[in-house]
């Protein structure tokens, strides 16, 4: 892979490189799928310059919460980067977008399709000048019948069917509590690339990358989604339930409630032992899963009788020991602190000194070649000058 030495390149700090030093990917997508992407890119190795509009990223102004009076949802997507302020109506500021385009490994965005075409700075305009580009876009519902609709999470949990499977089952429909298929579609469009940039390796030939919210959000919706296509089931809210297993949700303890698993049937036997009633793995309606699953409702009060007698703590620490999948219900805090409690350390400092800020390790190890967390998410066009300069050169 060719390196383009882009600004600032040189002055990484040693050991800090990564599996991607040398690519360099223009970012001109904004919010949360793209961003999250190039994140993710740039936290191993990879060389990202963040083009924002003059009023810059609209997650710099989601708050609260924030820190240092920064929005915290900015921080959590934006480490790693250089930022430069470009208006593409200004003919000397779209001359530096179409210059940083032509140097780019990797370009990606998720404008409107078709909105960057008027620039120059569509698929085709930049292959006929940087044929080696990959270039990726994120869009909401594709580039068809689709192409003028918003690309919203909530609208796509919504059309998608996401949220007929949330909330209780007389209750309304819930959306998730985090914007998961953006999130969703960033790894989709990170798989993407990196599949682009081997076929480039190995052909010299760049391709463009396509994702759109509603297609991550059918293939993530998995066992949902092939049940309909493939058994011509629709599926519908059950709360905490599993339509294919029990006990698969949250069960009544002493002091609140437990989430209890029995994957299979041997966890249920485990189960079943550590409660101290083992005679309901011989009874027919509960022996297998499918049995279970079918008897459901008069397996659950034979479990929560005995799993009342015990509080969650208990329960957990027992039944982990056991072999048996449970968990508490958290909140965030409790999850980090369970995550630093396994030695996950998934609190890391980025950059050095005063202007560090706290952020969540990358999440993936690797052994040789671990990812970086060099610089924090840039101020707008804190590097608009270096960069310009740089494209000049």
């Amino acid at each position: 892979m060719a390196e383009h030495h882009a600004p600032g390149a040189d002055a990484r700090p040693a050991g800090g490189t990564g599996p991607l030093h040398g690519l360099l990917i223009a970012d001109f997508s904004r919010i949360l799928a793209g961003p999250y992407a190039t994140m993710l890119l740039a936290d191993l190795g990879a060389e990202v310059i963040k083009v924002e509009g003059p009023g810059g990223d609209d997650t710099r102004t989601w708050m609260p919460p924030t820190r240092d009076g920064v929005s915290t949802y900015y921080l959590g997507i934006n480490r790693n980067k250089r930022s430069i302020a470009l208006d593409l109506k200004d003919p000397d500021d779209l001359d530096v977008a179409r210059r940083l385009a032509d140097r780019a490994d990797v370009m990606i965005e998720n404008f409107r399709p078709g909105g960057l075409r008027r620039f120059g700075l569509d698929y085709d305009s930049v292959a006929a000048r940087n044929a080696k580009i990959i270039y990726a876009s994120i869009s909401g519902f594709g580039t068809g019948a689709g192409a003028a609709y918003p690309g919203y999470d909530l609208m796509v949990q919504a059309v998608s069917g996401l949220m007929s499977l949330t909330g209780d089952p007389d209750g309304s429909p819930y959306r998730a509590g985090i914007s998961v298929f953006d999130v969703m579609s960033g790894l989709h469009a990170s798989i993407g690339i990196l599949a682009a940039l081997h076929h480039r390796d190995t052909t010299g030939t760049g391709q463009h990358v396509e994702v759109n919210l509603l297609s991550s959000a059918l293939s993530g919706l998995v066992n949902h989604s092939s049940g309909y296509v493939a058994g011509g089931v629709v599926p519908f809210r059950m709360g905490n339930a599993h339509p294919s297993l029990f006990p698969y949700e949250p069960l009544p303890v002493a002091d609140g409630e437990l989430i209890v698993i029995a994957g299979n049937d041997g966890q249920f036997r485990k189960l079943c032992e550590v409660l101290g009633v083992p005679e309901l793995v011989d009874d027919p309606r509960f022996g297998r899963n499918q049995d279970r699953t079918a008897n459901r409702e008069a397996l659950r009060p034979l479990l929560v009788e005995q799993l009342r007698k015990r509080t969650r703590d208990e329960w957990f620490d027992e039944l982990l020991a056991a072999g048996v999948p449970c968990a508490p219900i958290n909140t965030i805090d409790g999850g980090v602190a369970l995550a630093q409690r396994l030695g996950l350390d998934p609190v890391v400092s980025v950059g050095d000194g005063d202007t560090a800020v706290p952020g969540i390790r990358h999440p993936i190890t690797l052994s040789q070649t671990p990812a970086r967390y060099d610089t924090p998410p840039p101020a707008l066009d804190e590097h608009g000058e270096e960069i310009r300069a740089w494209l000049k050169s």
